[in-house]
């Protein structure tokens, strides 16, 4: 079989087909920046407390019916509690002042037994508010956070399978549309369990979009146009919606509209599908050839190149391609070993990225600014990134900002408190190294990974980083019993990683395996043991050497 990349290597590096494909393509991942991470906003928890109801209390008991309580070192009133009703209106009836007749100290308190009242300068209403997600039901906020990593870990088992079975583009498109019905039905949600059944379905046409568009993007275009598109291209663009959804939800501050707005978008991307070519690798693949065919003469006609009579001329269509599944990965060693080190890799930095991410709703000031901060601190972590990896070994790269990463993380617990711009910047600096392990770590994978399995690694890869992140939202929600404990368990985790990293194979200089058996074996102690091993065997063959070896040992 004839090497892809030497067939077309006629259609050059860039061009008008390259270009347009690498532009449609990547707008496809604004709308995944879009839907990624509105939890942010609709499960925020506003300042509240018990709801009093109107049975004409005196100013100073409706002042005094809220009990104080410390938290961090500072009092404020209580959001969970309330002196007993029935008690405080008996008083009140009887005139007795709060303070001077009666000692507060020694009343009985209760729940809020007739609800919250929450404060609307911020947000309109949301979840939290419209449910009274708070108190003893605070639970369910990390919980419907964590029901959207759920649905990312079962699109990334079964989008992997599918785009491998019937294309790329397929599942690009389905999965566009499943996002957007999935969305707008849940801004219909009438209960809080009904809200996250449907998060479960956005959450798996989301990665099933973006893992099928990023490998379309990752075979279709041209060596040096990967690179790009893999780092600058999908990344930025899904950053480019990220910083705009703060905006957005500043404008719009009831979650059921936002969400219907933003579900509304995906209506753009339907001309697309007579834009975008479907894979010609995966084509070839399946055994069909011409197609694959026809649309590399459409690219050689678009920049304005003599395709070859013959493009593919030692593929033959008769063969009958094998079709690879996620059993394939655990049959080989070679695969299933560099299979495993991938997974804790992307385990570990999405519990960093998305943990970080869902905390701008927890730091000081203004939860929208904080959200768009976040996000740009993207944008340059992707133009380095981008910038490196032309030229850097990845698993050097992947490791030095794992562990930049993780240390950050290590050290905000030792900031005092009187230092909070401080923590934030470290905070961010944390996020710029995940976001560069994270940009990493995707063109990394689909480097490792052949042609035939290619899909099927990623939708593994990312259904491990599911795990992590759907452990996120609680490792976060640590933080209400020690602030601190989020920030140590990240950080050990990230720089236990960078450690695995380190067995990986290099990828930089290397043409895109097509099939198994071009695959690279795993590096470094898995290597250096097999040398080894079979250094021994030799000198096990070797008795004369092995006696002068041992008569230089002797004393």
């Amino acid at each position: 079989m004839s090497d892809y990349d030497e067939d077309t290597a006629f259609l050059g590096q860039t061009g008008p087909f390259f270009w347009t494909t690498f532009f449609l393509l990547n707008t496809v991942f604004v709308s995944t920046g879009f839907n990624g991470l509105y939890m942010v906003f609709i499960g925020a928890t506003p300042n509240h407390h018990c709801l009093i109801p109107d049975f004409n209390l005196t100013e100073e008991w409706t002042n005094a019916i809220i009990p104080f309580t410390l938290v961090n070192g500072e009092e404020v009133k209580s959001q969970c509690s309330r002196y007993s009703l029935d008690m405080v209106i008996n008083m009140s009836a009887e005139g007795l002042i709060p303070g001077r007749d009666v000692n507060l100290t020694d009343l009985v308190q209760e729940g809020c037994l007739d609800g919250w009242n929450y404060r609307k300068d911020i947000y309109q209403s949301n979840i939290v508010t419209e449910w009274d997600l708070v108190c003893d039901d605070q639970w369910k906020v990390p919980f419907a956070s964590s029901t959207l990593f759920v649905g990312y870990l079962f699109g990334s088992l079964i989008s992997g399978h599918v785009s491998d079975r019937f294309g790329r583009k397929k599942v690009v498109f389905i999965s566009l549309v499943a996002q957007s019905v999935a969305v707008m039905l849940q801004s219909f949600s009438h209960s809080w369990q009904m809200f996250c059944v449907t998060f479960l379905f956005v959450g798996a046409s989301q990665i099933s979009l973006y893992i099928s568009a990023f490998v379309l993007g990752t075979e279709v275009l041209s060596k040096t146009m990967r690179i790009l598109f893999t780092t600058l291209g999908a990344f930025l663009f899904y950053c480019i919606g990220y910083m705009t959804l703060p905006w957005i939800a500043y404008g719009i501050r009831e979650w059921r509209t936002l969400l219907a707005v933003l579900s509304s978008t995906a209506v753009v991307y339907i001309p697309l599908w007579w834009f975008i070519p479907e894979s010609p690798r995966w084509l070839i693949t399946q055994g069909r050839v011409e197609e694959a065919e026809a649309i590399v003469r459409e690219a050689a006609r678009k920049n304005k190149i003599e395709a070859p009579a013959v493009i593919f001329k030692e593929y033959d269509v008769s063969v009958q391609f094998k079709k690879y599944t996620m059993l394939d990965i655990l049959k080989s060693k070679k695969i299933r070993s560099i299979t495993l080190m991938c997974l804790i890799l992307w385990m570990a930095i999405n519990i960093g990225y998305f943990g970080l991410s869902l905390n701008t709703s927890n730091l000081s000031g203004n939860p929208f600014m904080n959200c768009f901060l976040s996000a740009a601190t993207e944008v340059p972590a992707y133009v380095v990134s981008t910038v490196l990896l032309k030229k850097c070994p990845r698993r050097a790269l992947l490791s030095s900002f794992l562990v930049i990463g993780g240390g950050v993380l290590l050290l905000i617990q030792f900031i005092p408190e009187d230092l909070q711009y401080v923590a934030l910047a470290l905070e961010m600096t944390g996020k710029f190294g995940f976001t560069m392990a994270f940009s990493i770590v995707y063109i990394y994978t689909a480097e490792v990974y052949p042609t035939v399995l290619r899909n099927v690694g990623m939708g593994m890869c990312s259904s491990a980083a599911r795990i992590g992140s759907i452990t996120a939202p609680y490792v976060i929600y640590l933080g209400s019993y020690n602030k601190a404990l989020p920030y140590i368990l990240m950080g050990s985790l990230t720089i236990a990683s960078s450690v695995v990293n380190l067995f990986l194979p290099e990828t930089l200089n290397r043409d895109l395996p097509e099939t198994v058996e071009q695959m690279q074996e795993c590096q470094g102690l898995c290597n250096g043991l097999k040398k080894r091993k079979h250094l021994d065997e030799g000198r096990k063959n070797l008795p004369i050497q092995r006696d002068v070896r041992l008569d230089l040992q002797a004393p």
